[in-house]
């Protein structure tokens, strides 16, 4: 297979992808597969670290007041699917695949003018404004949430999962936890933000290491590179205890994950795909600043599983935040329970059935 794949922006777009080339080159070592994202977002340093081939163009999104910056948008629009078709006809897809991002809407949109089969993925429970656009023109939608469906034409739609899931699935334990001091066998709370940490989860944390110094659970905080050496400088007069580590980036995450008791955090696509793969507790504080609020619906459709916990952002607190922990960290019973009910919501195989579906429109 020949495999042209496009998404940008953050993580979330960028890790199915991935995933997704992964599960391709397991079935079919031979397989080509070429990247097509911008120079300025996360991808172009991912995806080349990777050593799959990669190109860009160049293109920004529409803004959501009038603005003459979106006559730019449109010109880049035009011009970057003039550059997609040129890396098209040099390339030769069997299937273009698009994970999400502006950059994805070029790419998919011009594979399917020229007729190449198409195939975009959604990770969220709300639609992105680039797949809403791109579902009139593709052969097959993949999704990720069940209340996605209804946002596309019905005819199109595949419930796959998200790809990311297929990665982390089968991770075992290896004491990973010792590289932070602490002990395997004690059970951790891991409070995490995401790659650039979250501000207010941050500050709900530093006020609630007093308490969880006092805890018999274990707590692991990363707080994202940009905010450590702040937080640090806030905790300068307290004691940290042995049970709570701080740190500011762990490189690599999934590794861990396995280990965690609970984990405190935000509710993007890929935390929920990793945390419904392996079955983890949650304790999810969405961010309110992403489009249409996905990440509430995101979280809700897993507390609605027995599976999560939520709390608004507007509402955390040192206290809540550890009222929150309590209550999972303190009753191993209720922490199996809600991990039941996570792993029933898990794709395993989300990357094959993906995969399954570019098999399908392959001509």
């Amino acid at each position: 297979m020949r495999l042209m794949i496009s998404g940008g922006g953050t993580g979330g777009h960028i890790y199915p992808a991935l995933a997704l080339i992964d599960a391709l080159k397991a079935h079919d070592p031979q397989a080509e597969v070429l990247y097509v994202g911008t120079h300025r977002g996360l991808e172009s340093r991912i995806v080349p670290e990777r050593g799959i081939d990669f190109k860009t163009i160049k293109i920004q999104g529409f803004k959501r007041s009038i603005s003459l910056q979106n006559v730019k948008t449109v010109y880049l629009f035009m011009k970057s699917v003039v550059t997609a078709r040129k890396y098209i006809k040099e390339f030769k897809p069997d299937v273009v695949v698009g994970t999400g991002g502006y950059v994805s809407g070029a790419v998919v949109f011009a594979a399917s003018q020229m007729h190449i089969p198409t195939v975009i993925h959604e990770q969220n429970s709300v639609v992105g404004v680039t797949n809403k656009f791109l579902s009139r023109f593709v052969d097959k939608i993949a999704i990720s949430f069940e209340s996605a469906r209804s946002q596309f034409p019905e005819q199109k739609v595949v419930m796959t999962g998200n790809p990311r899931a297929q990665q982390v699935a089968n991770i075992k334990k290896t004491g990973a936890l010792s590289e932070f001091g602490l002990q395997p066998d004690v059970p951790t709370a891991l409070i995490f933000g995401g790659s650039r940490g979250a501000a207010r989860i941050n500050a709900a944390a530093v006020e609630a290491i007093p308490e969880l110094n006092q805890r018999d659970y274990q707590t692991l905080f990363v707080t994202g590179q940009v905010h450590y050496d702040k937080i640090m400088d806030s905790l300068s007069t307290t004691e940290l205890a042995a049970n709570v580590k701080i740190e500011a980036y762990i490189k690599n995450m999934p590794a861990i994950l396995p280990e965690v008791a609970v984990i405190l955090g935000r509710a993007g696509a890929t935390s929920i795909a990793e945390i419904t793969a392996l079955g983890i507790p949650s304790i999810l504080v969405p961010s309110p600043y992403v489009t249409n609020d996905h990440q509430t619906k995101n979280a809700q459709s897993l507390v609605n599983a027995g599976a999560a916990e939520l709390i608004r952002e507007d509402d955390l607190t040192g206290a809540s935040l550890v009222k929150a922990l309590d209550g999972l960290m303190l009753s191993a019973t209720h922490r199996q329970e809600m991990a039941a009910n996570a792993k029933k919501l898990g794709m395993p195989t989300a990357a094959d059935e993906l995969l399954n579906v570019l098999n399908t429109v392959i001509k």
